[in-house]
């Protein structure tokens, strides 16, 4: 019974058209952009980023350090801060010490168990709640992809709206941890059944960054197409973060392209679309540089990544 009422939602939203998929989002890396577009690429790639360390090592030293790179990524003038840092509930103190009250960046907070989203809904929110009077800007919420699949979808609507009550002004990003929802068809309708509950502002999210297939162009796609739906439907402008595995400015770009293509300009700013990465930054201000210089510059010469994503 509980199963049939995954398969309602499905049939309610649509169902999706895999092979299609994949042909669209196989022609998104022929794409050949250059010079100031190129550039022009890079560096909005560069203010999308949630630049991450989620590691059980993770120290305020640490933090600290992302936080410094994350306002300023390189010594070339022209290349912009990230949005935010991404960190676990309990450094989010130490990342606001070293931001400050009024920076650009943004400090992003994971909670509700993360990754796993297995413990108690009461353990969960007191997450939450303690994360944003820490001063995270934004949360990263896991959905239980458990009760999802087993067709128990008032509990997982039930869950996302007690965590969006219990943060506050801050905004909601929640992870549908896309490997682990079987097919297409179950990203579309968990894409759905988040969004009819979210603000204007909020995200959907693909993954935790913390299983084996994470942020594919494919899972990427189904998202975008089920936010333009949504957005025809309700006017309500969701937006989107992909996590997990994208780790090279070609890459970057090849998923900005599919946000342009799908939604359009509107969606190409960091209120709208953000990457969850630690190791992506490295290679953007790389092949920034080498735009400015005509060089590539040797890969040691950058800060190594955080780790994470």
């Amino acid at each position: 019974m509980a199963r049939s009422t995954l398969q309602q939602l499905v049939n309610d939203v649509g169902s999706v058209d895999s092979l299609g998929i994949e042909l669209r989002v196989a022609k998104y890396a022929t794409r050949s952009i250059k010079k100031e577009a190129k550039r022009f690429a890079l560096r909005l790639a560069v203010s999308m980023v949630d630049l991450t360390t989620l590691e059980g090592k993770d120290t305020p030293g640490k933090v600290a350090s992302l936080c410094h790179k994350a306002l300023r990524p390189h010594d070339l003038p022209d290349i912009p801060a990230t949005a935010a840092v991404c960190v676990y509930p309990a450094m989010v103190k130490h990342a606001r010490a070293a931001l400050g009250t009024n920076a650009a960046v943004k400090i992003a907070s994971v909670a509700t168990a993360f990754p796993s989203g297995q413990a108690p809904i009461k353990t969960r929110l007191a997450e939450v709640r303690a994360a944003v009077a820490d001063g995270a800007d934004e949360i990263d919420m896991v959905i239980n992809r458990g009760a999802f699949l087993c067709g128990e979808l008032n509990l997982v609507r039930d869950e996302i709206s007690a965590v969006l009550e219990a943060c506050g002004e801050a905004t909601l990003k929640v992870i549908l941890e896309t490997s682990e929802l079987e097919t297409y068809d179950n990203i579309r309708a968990a894409s759905f059944l988040a969004m009819r509950l979210l603000r204007p502002g909020d995200f959907i999210k693909t993954s935790t960054g913390k299983t084996s297939n994470n942020a594919t162009l494919g899972n990427n796609q189904v998202m975008l197409e089920a936010i333009r739906d949504h957005f025809f439907a309700t006017g309500t402008e969701i937006a989107m973060k992909p996590a997990g595995g994208i780790r090279t400015a070609k890459q970057a770009i090849a998923f900005l392209i599919a946000v342009k293509e799908t939604l359009g300009d509107g969606w190409l700013n960091n209120r709208r679309y953000r990457f969850g990465a630690s190791a992506l930054l490295n290679d953007l201000v790389r092949q920034l540089a080498k735009e400015a210089t005509g060089n590539y510059q040797a890969p040691w010469q950058f800060s190594e990544a955080a780790g994470g994503y």
